[in-house]
């Protein structure tokens, strides 16, 4: 029989459930999810760290975690909350239970609670500090940690999550090819088959700011060789390694705060480097450029986000994961909105109108999510040619 749980907004609403995972309690942003597979890619995204992640699909864990499909070198999120956790897991590629996942890294969850009644609060409130206890916390000491949490805003948790020392990204070719399905008999594991690859001739620096590990298999498939360094690298020591683009990475926090980091990328723009930003690095490209950033009510996170690219008339599903945007308003008139969310108007792609730069705040790698917007790697690629 599974041990009490519960979950304390700041607000002071107090949801009652089932513990699993760690015993441990975490504070941080209670945000939401609408994916509806792909919760292991969400736990070990660093973009989540600081925050309590809930998932709007009913049934979570059904097939378990495996050691290939993680999106960093562990889990990040503070906790984790359910409406109902799979009693069993059925999966041939599964390594381990979804608890027991939690378990390895410390991570609280909670499951048995109304989902969906905590969604509409967050959606009608905002996303809100909120205390995820398994400990036997009384709910008037979980609110009161709750409420002295604060806020997203103004925090860093980029330097929490950077790999301290740069690296080359999969130097062997073992890691970054697309998985083959096959039914022919071979002598590799199944796990283990994966397409083809063009060579990697294109060498160029990408900035981790809480890389996703399907971003960096995607940059290789399309025939870069990435050099990783850690957030913050200058502009000179980048440029010392003569790259022939650069690309800025997602990541964790309020991109206002990295006022440090932003002043590096202003050099890079000012050399005229192809530069290419996703999320976090999106925002930290628009401040580069003079914009500024701000916090959305409740952000978007899901594998559903439909997004207009202006130019085009086109419209992409996008998968996202942020609670900051750039503001459209104080961008300069060089710089050219041409993506928005069209369920909000919020700026989803920004493009230089004479500088070989771009950036999107979704996140075209997936994991989990839709491939509509994959192109945008090739249009990198093309990019970073035209300009070499």
């Amino acid at each position: 029989m599974s041990s009490p749980a519960l979950l304390a907004l700041s607000d002071g609403t107090v949801y009652h459930g089932h513990a699993f995972g760690a015993r441990a309690t975490a504070i941080g942003e209670v945000c939401f999810n609408t994916s509806m597979t792909g919760y292991q890619e969400i736990l070990t995204d660093p973009s989540y760290k600081g925050q309590i992640v809930t998932m709007t699909y009913p049934q979570i864990g059904n097939y378990g975690v495996n050691s290939q499909d993680v999106e960093s070198w562990r889990a990040h999120c503070s906790g984790f909350v359910i409406r109902e956790l799979s009693p069993i897991v059925s999966n041939w590629r599964a390594d381990y239970s979804l608890a027991e996942y939690l378990l390895q890294y410390g991570i609280p969850g909670i499951s048995g609670i109304d989902t969906r009644a905590l969604v509409k609060r967050l959606r009608v409130r905002g996303a809100m500090p909120g205390c995820l206890t398994t400990e036997g916390l009384t709910p008037a000491d979980a609110i009161a940690r709750a409420q002295a949490w604060g806020s997203m805003e103004g925090r860093d948790y980029v330097t929490e999550v950077t790999h301290e020392e740069s690296f080359a990204w999969d130097p062997q070719d073992r890691d970054s090819g697309a998985f083959k399905l096959t039914k022919e008999t071979v002598a590799a594991s199944p796990r283990e088959i994966r397409q083809p690859m063009p060579p990697a001739d294109l060498p160029i620096v990408a900035y981790d700011f809480g890389l996703k590990y399907n971003i960096l298999r995607r940059l290789r498939q399309k025939g870069f060789r990435t050099q990783v360094v850690p957030a913050h690298t200058s502009a000179a020591d980048v440029l010392k390694l003569r790259p022939a683009g650069v690309f800025l990475s997602n990541g964790p926090g309020d991109p206002a705060a990295l006022g440090s980091i932003v002043r590096e990328i202003k050099t890079l723009v000012d050399t005229g480097i192809p530069i290419f930003g996703i999320c976090l690095g999106h925002q930290l490209l628009g401040q580069a450029l003079g914009g500024r950033t701000f916090k959305l009510k409740f952000g978007h996170r899901g594998g559903n986000q439909p997004v207009k690219d202006l130019d085009s008339g086109r419209v992409e599903i996008t998968s996202q994961n942020h609670g900051f945007a750039v503001d459209a308003a104080s961008l300069p008139s060089e710089v050219k909105v041409n993506r928005i969310n069209l369920n909000d108007q919020t700026v989803e792609g920004l493009r230089h109108t004479t500088k070989p730069i771009f950036c999107v705040q979704y996140h075209p790698e997936a994991a989990p999510g839709p491939h509509d917007s994959t192109p945008l790697f090739s249009d990198f690629r093309d990019l970073v040619t035209r300009h070499g």
